[in-house]
Formats: C-alpha cells, structure tokens, sequence
C-alpha cells in the first residue's frame, strides 16, 4: 500500500473520529430535548434533523459550500474572527460531517431516550434528584445501546462520506483527500488495482460495523436473562 494510501486511511480516520465525538457532545442534548419535548416546534426541528437523509449529498455540499465560501456568512464570520476559509480544509470537512451524519447519531439516542420508563425518572424525582441527576444516574445507563449504536453508525458514515467531502474538501493529498475520494481518483485516473484495495477494506469495514450493530441490538430471550440454576 502506498503513502498516499497510507494517508488518505489516517485522515479518514481522524475525520471519522472527531465528528463522531462532536456528534455526540451536540446530539445528545438535541435527542434528549426531542424525545421529552412537548413544544410544538418538534416536527420542525426533527425534520431540519433528517433533512441529510432525504437530501443528496451534492446538494447539501453545495448550500455549505456556498454558506462558508468567502461571500457566505459563515465564511464571512470566520473570516473576520481571523479563523480563515473552511472550504478546501480539514476544518470544513469536520463541519461538513458533522451536519451530514447528523440525524445518524440524534435518531438512536432519541428512541434510546424516549424508550426510559417515564415511571423511573418520576421516582427519582419524588426522591429528590435534579434533573441533570436523573439524566445522568438514570436515562444515560439505560440508553446506553443507543450510544453504541449511534457511535457506530456516525463514524461509519462518515468514513462512507463521497459527494459532501467532495464539494467541500475537494482532493487535496495530505488534507482532504479522504478515503472515498481517494477511490474516486483511482477510478478515475484508470488505476482499478488500488480502487479495489483501498475499496475491498471499506467493504470489510462496512460488515464489521454490521454485524456490531446486530450483535448490540440482538434481543435477548426470556431464557437467557434468567439466571442458571
């Protein structure tokens, strides 16, 4: 394998990682204010957090292309905070992620979170437990699976990241060129043998973060949560 193979795995998996820990931080109180949540406001802000699953990527690449393009807002802002341009940047694509893997991460909490007995949270508050105790001793153990689950599901995707990465990072060696795109240029340039290495371990990537997904969310039968005798 090459370095510049060797390279576009490493910053993957930087990538990968860090909107993982982002999605997290910003996700779990957006899941937890969706699933307690009786503003009418909820289906607007559940669909603004869906919108990546029904949008092509290209699309959303191209509105945050222009949102942080020198002539955008946000480019505008980041710029006069002396922060430079995101587009074409590590830090664009980390924005980028973030936004598109999104409701892969906010969906497992919110079913994680909607799923807690309501009755537990009620006793711990005749007990006189603050709110962020009875989230924390309460609702974060018992969603424990869907933090698996989200986790999983938002490094997975956005390792699997083509159209948004595309438009926003571009094919930069070094700093953008993240492994889909990678495969992109190989195809493109003719290079099919390093497509297929560089493609067959995405594949086998995809079926561990399957079976994963499937061994954590397997329902466990009667017999087996009984204890033996």
């Amino acid at each position: 394998m090459t370095s510049d193979a060797w390279s576009a795995i490493r910053l993957t998996a930087e990538l990968a990682a860090l909107s993982t820990v982002l999605l997290l931080l910003l996700g779990t109180p957006l899941a937890w204010w969706l699933a307690r949540t009786r503003s009418r406001l909820k289906p607007l802000f559940a669909s603004l957090v869906a919108m990546p699953l029904v949008l092509p990527p290209s699309v959303l690449g191209f509105y945050l292309l222009l949102l942080m393009g020198p002539q955008g807002p946000v480019g505008q802002l980041t710029q006069s905070l002396g922060l430079g341009r995101l587009p074409f940047t590590f830090s664009g694509l980390v924005v980028a992620s973030v936004i598109y893997s999104l409701p892969f991460v906010v969906q497992p909490l919110q079913q994680a979170f909607e799923a807690v007995p309501e009755r537990l949270l009620e006793a711990a508050a005749t007990l006189r437990s603050s709110p962020w105790d009875r989230f924390v001793s309460v609702a974060l153990p018992l969603a424990r699976p869907g933090f698996v689950t989200a986790s999983v599901l938002g490094f997975a995707h956005t390792v699997g990241e083509f159209g948004v990465v595309l438009m926003i990072g571009g094919n930069i060696p070094g700093e953008t060129r993240v492994l889909s795109v990678a495969i992109y240029g190989h195809v493109e340039a003719g290079e099919f043998a390093q497509a297929h290495g560089l493609a067959a371990g995405m594949v086998a990537f995809a079926m561990v973060v399957l079976v994963t997904l499937y061994v954590v969310n397997r329902p466990r039968r009667a017999d087996d949560a009984e204890p033996a005798r």
